[in-house]
């Protein structure tokens, strides 16, 4: 397993995947286009983000986000233009990277036995969010694996932490070594730790926050 949270990365690589083969294969796909303009796009993150997966790639280009926008551009001047109401639906794209967060917790769960001991012996920590979700599953169905994950995680947070104080202590004028790479790593990955990679399964649920906190306020 690699540095940082093995759920989230595999995430991200699901969500460029998807974003590939969206601008590869379905540009001018009628069924996608459909989800697309029940949404008028993408949300504002997997909109930039696709854009830029389009602009970093010499063999895609920006002409298939341009196609697509162009449609929803038209079909939000057709909206105004008849004085109805835009009514902006939920983003395909992350409600697909949310099912996949929950296929591969629950695939975690039902091989913990086999991952622990890799989990264990390797740089990976899982960020915060994806523990509680596995441990919200295992204690119901397996207390002990629950419980050995916890012991494991709180073992490497312990040595992350070690690693952040060696690379602050080395910021003092008395220091005679500069930082390791490991220590360098320390930041990105204790920040990693506590709020893991954005995704479209984290923005759905701060909409979801949003939309609740919403109702609270109105009533």
């Amino acid at each position: 397993m690699k540095e940082g949270c093995p759920v989230c990365r595999i995430l991200g690589e699901y969500e460029e995947s998807e974003i590939n083969t969206i601008l590869y294969e379905h540009v001018n796909d009628p069924t996608v286009r459909v989800k697309f303009k029940e949404s008028l796009g993408l949300c504002t993150y997997h909109a930039w983000k696709t854009l830029k997966t389009a602009y970093s790639n010499p063999l895609l280009g920006p002409l298939g986000v341009a196609i697509i926008y162009e449609h929803m551009l038209s079909t939000y001047i057709k909206i105004l233009e008849s004085w109805e109401k835009v009514k902006e639906g939920e983003c395909f794209l992350c409600l697909l990277v949310e099912e996949k967060e929950k296929d591969t917790v629950e695939a975690i769960t039902e091989k913990i036995e086999e991952l622990l001991p890799v989990y264990e012996s390797s740089e990976a920590i899982l960020c915060k969010r994806h523990h509680e979700m596995i441990d919200s599953i295992l204690r119901k169905k397996n207390p002990q694996s629950a419980e050995r994950l916890r012991k494991v995680q709180l073992e490497k947070l312990k040595k992350l932490r070690e690693r952040m104080n060696s690379f602050i202590n080395k910021f003092d004028y008395k220091a005679l070594e500069r930082p390791t790479r490991e220590e360098v790593s320390s930041l990105p990955m204790t920040i990693e730790a506590l709020k893991g990679l954005e995704n479209g399964a984290t923005l759905r649920k701060k909409e979801r926050k949003k939309r609740t906190r919403g109702v609270l306020l109105w009533r």
